[in-house]
């Protein structure tokens, strides 16, 4: 019988995970529980979604990294990376079509995973799920900042390890392995003014 909501002491399996109820919003790291409530906020929402619909545009042009075109996916969809672990991005892109093939949620590690920060994420978005990608072999790895209007973008290197992160500002490009034709900036993908002169000599000074 599923229960009304994990509790957080315990360590559950996907298998526990997929039996609570829908109204129940959380992710499973190493079988932890990690709260996903309140829901996000409208701004939130809405840089969630400008990605989302870029990248989807960039898929649908043809063939890209798994030999035909990448599905992106935007959240709440569950990406499955072991028996104890579920998470769910903000946007994913898979282009490997045997990780999507029973249409109910992502098994194993997704080509491309973006995070938007929000102030109750913004520590597990930075800290234990870039870990995560990681260990599990995700090969790009995207958070976006929309308090301080910036991107930091992780590439895995041939170690298995992420190279050091390149902070993007509003008028640097985002470029996607995994779709090579995208390439974009903050500015114009989301809007954002880019840095003023003074702005930009502040974050040198840094």
């Amino acid at each position: 019988m599923p229960v009304s909501a994990p509790d957080p002491i315990r360590r559950y399996t996907v298998q526990d995970y997929l039996s609570w109820p829908d109204d129940v919003r959380c992710e499973l790291i190493h079988g932890q529980v990690y709260d996903m409530t309140p829901a996000p906020s409208l701004d939130h929402q809405e840089v969630v979604g400008a990605l989302y619909a870029a990248l989807r545009e960039e898929s649908s042009r043809g063939r890209h990294g798994g030999g035909g075109p990448c599905q992106v996916f935007v959240a709440p969809v569950d990406v499955v990376l072991s028996r104890d672990t579920v998470v769910q991005p903000d946007v994913v892109v898979v282009c490997d079509p045997a990780k999507t093939v029973d249409r109910q949620r992502v098994q194993g590690a997704p080509d491309l995973v973006v995070e938007v920060l929000s102030p109750s994420t913004s520590l597990k978005d930075r800290r234990e799920k870039r870990v995560l990608y990681e260990a599990y072999g995700v090969p790009e790895y995207l958070i976006v900042d929309p308090a301080e209007r910036n991107a930091e973008y992780f590439r895995l290197g041939a170690e298995g390890r992420y190279e050091p992160s390149v902070i993007l500002g509003p008028e640097d490009d985002v470029q996607i392995i995994c779709l090579p034709g995208f390439v974009a900036t903050l500015t114009v993908l989301l809007g954002w003014p880019a840095r003023t002169v003074q702005e930009l000599a502040t974050s040198y000074a840094r």
